[in-house]
C-alpha cells in the first residue's frame, strides 16, 4: 500500500529511509493506482478551488501533489524530512519554489496565520502522537482555514493484517513495520495504526472542527490503468479522507 508522504521523527530504530528511496519511491508514486489514480485525485477534489489560496502541502515528497495545487492556482509551500525527496520536489517545482527539510513532529519554521490549507496527505499515520503536530498545524492555518487530510483506513488496515496473522485490535493505537522494496532497494518503514475515533477525537482536541469524512473510490480511468486491482479498489476503501476548518474564533 504505497503512501506518499512521510516524516522521519520517531526513528529510533532507523525505520525510514526515504533518501535511499527517493528515485524508486517517486516514479512509483507517479503512475501507480493507489496514488495517481486514487489518493491524489480524491485529495485535489476535496481542495477544490484553490486559484489564490496559500497552500501548505506537509510531507510533499517530491511534489507531485504541490505540483497539482500550483496548476490549479494554489501559492504553494511545501516541507518534507526527506532531503532526497526534497531534490525530487525542487526539479519538478524549480529552484524557486519554497520547499523546506522540516519534520511535521517538530515545531514547523512558518509564522502564525501563514496559510489558506494544510494538505497532510498519507502523513499522519506515520506519527504515534497526533496532538503536538495538529496543534502546530493549527498555528500556521489562518483562522477559518482548512486541513485536508489522508490516511490508511483503519478497516483495511485491520482486514490486510488479518489475512498474514491474528487480528489485530481495532481498538488499540499499535505500532507496525513494513518492508518495502523499490528500485532494487529495501527499507523498513514504521506506521502507526488508530481507530477513527482516535483519529478524530485528536481533530477535535486540537480545535479543529470535522466539515468532511470521505471514503474515495478511484477515478474511472483507473480501470484501464490497473484492471487486475481495480475492482478491489472500487468495492472496498484504502484510505480515509477528512476536512476540518480552524474555527474563525475559540
Amino acid at each position: 500500500m504505497a503512501s506518499q508522504s512521510h516524516v522521519a521523527s520517531e526513528n529510533p530504530s532507523g525505520l525510514y529511509d526515504y533518501d535511499s528511496l527517493a528515485e524508486a519511491y517517486s516514479a512509483e508514486n507517479e503512475t501507480s493506482l493507489m496514488n495517481a489514480y486514487y489518493e491524489r485525485p480524491a485529495t485535489l477534489a476535496l481542495a477544490g478551488d484553490v486559484a489564490g489560496r496559500r497552500v501548505l502541502d506537509a510531507g510533499c515528497g517530491s511534489g507531485p501533489l504541490s505540483c497539482a495545487l500550483r496548476e490549479r492556482g494554489a501559492v504553494v509551500s511545501g516541507f518534507d524530512a526527506s532531503a532526497g525527496m526534497l531534490e525530487l520536489a525542487r526539479r519538478r517545482l524549480g529552484a524557486d519554489a519554497d520547499l523546506r527539510v522540516a519534520d511535521l513532529a517538530e515545531p514547523l519554521p512558518y509564522p502564525d496565520n501563514s496559510f489558506d490549507d494544510v494538505v497532510a496527505s498519507l502523513v499522519l499515520h506515520y506519527l504515534r502522537d497526533w496532538g503536538p503536530p495538529l496543534a502546530e498545524v493549527r498555528r500556521v492555518l489562518r483562522p477559518g482555514g482548512r486541513l485536508i487530510v489522508s490516511v490508511d483506513h483503519p478497516f483495511a488496515i485491520n482486514f490486510l493484517q488479518h489475512q498474514t496473522g491474528p487480528r489485530p485490535d481495532y481498538f488499540a493505537t499499535e505500532h507496525r513495520i513494513e518492508e518495502w522494496t523499490l528500485g532494487g532497494q529495501t527499507a523498513k518503514l514504521s506506521f502507526w495504526n488508530r481507530p477513527l475515533h482516535a483519529m478524530t477525537d485528536a481533530f477535535t482536541a486540537a480545535g479543529f472542527r470535522i466539515s468532511v469524512i470521505h471514503e474515495a473510490k478511484p477515478v474511472p480511468a483507473a480501470r484501464e490503468a490497473s484492471p487486475d486491482d481495480f475492482d478491489i479498489l472500487n468495492t472496498f476503501p484504502s484510505f480515509l479522507f477528512f476536512v476540518l476548518e480552524a474555527p474563525e474564533h475559540g
